[in-house]
């Protein structure tokens, strides 16, 4: 399933000199979550515990135990990078006062092998690709919900048995990776503890919660592409594969663009593989 959410894709705005990082480097199908994700499993075995387990096995436990990777991710998402981002236009915006660097690191306890794809290296190029994705996603961290289409409802029938869809609700695009559909919504809400089907909004009113359910898609999406040696492109491929195969060559280019900056700013190569 892909909503369309096309005009959501602007050009990108004009920086303002104070938040921006510098690169010489390139210059549904619309940013939507894809595909349906799957919600805890028995024994309350949850999915972003199992993409990802580099710790050692302990007897008795359903899964391999991560150390936490707060500190680390830390430090390389400083305040001076995630400003960077918010800063990076003028103007007041509601995501400006809505996501926060503190934000991110109390949702990221939640999911201990988030930056932790392969060595050092590796986890430096996932915490760039999915800054990289929020930063398109959202304009700079400039919106916190869809801003065109807001009609659409997003409901999918043929999953309101499994994810029944709440009267009056709507399930567009909310957050940094801009969730969207009520399947999505209410896998999310399973996993991380909110009520996705009855409270959708909640995504655009805490942002811990919004942050969450980034990371949670990545987790369950994203992270074990690069994991398994996927370059970027197959991070574009998950979150929006309408853009590849000519979908949309200019979307593409800005998330490989940001990705480029980051990467540099994090000082790390990008490795191959870099579109879809």
């Amino acid at each position: 399933k892909k909503r369309q959410r096309g005009c959501f894709h602007m050009q990108p705005p004009v920086p303002n000199g104070r938040g921006r990082i510098p690169i010489s480097g390139v210059g549904g199908q619309d940013g939507h979550i894809p595909a349906c994700a799957a919600h805890p499993r028995p024994g309350g075995r949850r999915p972003q515990q199992l993409s990802m387990s580099l710790g050692p096995f302990v007897p008795g436990c359903h899964c391999q135990q991560v150390p936490p990777n707060g500190g680390e991710v830390a430090a390389v998402v400083t305040q001076e990078f995630f400003d960077g981002i918010v800063n990076h236009v003028d103007g007041e915006f509601p995501g400006k006062r809505f996501y926060t660097r503190s934000a991110f690191l109390e949702a990221l306890t939640s999911f201990p092998g988030f930056g932790r794809a392969g060595d050092p290296d590796g986890s430096k190029r996932e915490i760039a690709a999915f800054f990289a994705h929020v930063t398109h996603e959202t304009g700079h961290l400039r919106f916190v919900e869809e801003i065109c289409d807001a009609s659409r409802r997003y409901w999918d029938e043929k999953r309101a048995g499994e994810y029944p869809c709440a009267a009056g609700k709507s399930y567009h695009g909310r957050g940094p990776l801009q969730l969207t559909w009520n399947y999505n919504y209410g896998a999310a809400g399973e996993s991380i503890g909110f009520d996705g089907l009855g409270s959708p909004e909640t995504v655009a009113e805490d942002p811990v919660v919004a942050f969450k359910t980034a990371l949670w898609y990545w987790m369950e999406k994203v992270h074990p592409l690069l994991a398994a040696g996927g370059g970027f492109g197959a991070t574009i491929r998950a979150i929006n594969g309408g853009e590849c195969g000519g979908g949309s060559p200019k979307a593409v280019a800005r998330r490989v663009r940001f990705y480029l900056e980051y990467c540099q700013r994090f000082g790390v190569a990008p490795g191959d593989n870099l579109t879809c």
